[in-house]
């Protein structure tokens, strides 16, 4: 009867092991912790698209907003550890909302198996129309004259959008509210009618109401200018010395997902964003192609973890 047992148990391991090295087998959902339309929206559809025609299996977009991409993280936390779902997630939900929010329902240090971080972004200071500031420092001068009047929308607490502004208020003394939105498409409608102000909002989203003369770019976030707004200057540039911040957008599956599985998708995501009209797609909307291997984004997680943990207890941040 042991010999028995044992002859079960090696047929299922090697059964298990088969399903691993033909993965995928199934289809897959692709968790977007954000709105239709959002900058995590516009990247997970690019490369689902060509993941179902390489893989032949349907990889479907789950788009799950709420609570600053809370919900739909923790629904992947919490998953099957199979690869099977998976999320695309801003620096918020894998790293930044840890150190925000008093209550989490997952642990961002333990809960997932960092996949790749598919890109970086620039973040640009966008300002609706009517607003009279043409630039960053007639910005300020025009906050600090009508202190506690400005607006400034995000596409949800916690991301590097958000932050952005707190950090701006903190090194330029103007007083801003702050008003978090499910997606960046749903605070530009408010930000173009002017019942809010401004927005540190992601290239990808920014870009076309830029061009179409919706919004009013005065600046980017980066140590560098942006190469698709080269005449724009960066925030440090336009009177804000030190000011830098960046956006990035990684995938991650389940903690224990087998190390098979999250090779497989590291390197079916790495290869599809490093194809050349894909590539040129990603750089239009002023994103960095990256494609880094797991350890790489573990660390890299680690690193904006602490980096903007120190930011948030400095400026005392904290979302109940």
């Amino acid at each position: 009867m042991r010999i028995i047992l044992i002859g079960v148990l090696l047929i299922a391991c090697a059964a298990g092991a088969a399903d691993v090295a033909q993965f995928p087998v199934k289809p897959i959902r692709m968790v977007v912790p954000f709105g239709a339309g959002s900058n995590t929206d516009i990247l997970a559809r690019t490369v689902a698209v060509r993941m179902s025609e390489s893989w032949g299996q349907q990889v479907i977009v789950d788009n799950r907003p709420g609570a600053g991409g809370n919900i739909g993280t923790d629904l992947v936390a919490k998953a099957l550890p199979d690869g099977y779902t998976i999320v695309l997630g801003p620096a918020s939900v894998l790293a930044i909302n840890q150190s925000l929010y008093s209550q989490m329902p997952y642990d961002s240090n333990t809960a997932f198996a960092p996949i790749t971080n598919m890109v970086k972004t620039t973040n640009v200071l966008i300002v609706t129309p009517s607003l009279p500031a043409k630039s960053v420092k007639e910005l300020i001068a025009h906050g600090k004259a009508n202190p506690g009047k400005l607006i400034f929308g995000s596409a949800g607490a916690g991301g590097t959008q958000h932050l952005s502004g707190e950090l701006f208020k903190s090194m330029t003394g103007v007083d801003m509210l702050h008003i978090g939105y499910k997606s960046s498409p749903l605070a530009h409608i408010d930000i173009i009618s002017g019942q809010v102000q401004l927005m540190f909002d992601g290239m990808p989203t920014a870009l076309p109401q830029i061009k179409a003369g919706r919004l009013r770019p005065l600046a980017v976030t980066t140590a560098k200018r942006s190469s698709q707004l080269p005449e724009l200057p960066t925030v440090a540039e336009a009177g804000v010395p030190g000011f830098e911040t960046a956006g990035w957008f990684g995938f991650a599956a389940p903690a224990k997902t087998p190390r098979n599985v999250v090779m497989a998708l590291n390197r079916e995501i790495a290869r599809i964003i490093n194809l050349p009209d894909v590539r040129e797609r990603l750089v239009a909307q002023g994103a960095e192609p990256v494609g880094d291997s797991p350890e790489e984004f573990a660390q890299y997680i680690r690193s904006e973890a602490a980096k903007w943990g120190k930011v948030i207890k400095t400026l005392n941040l904290k979302i109940d």
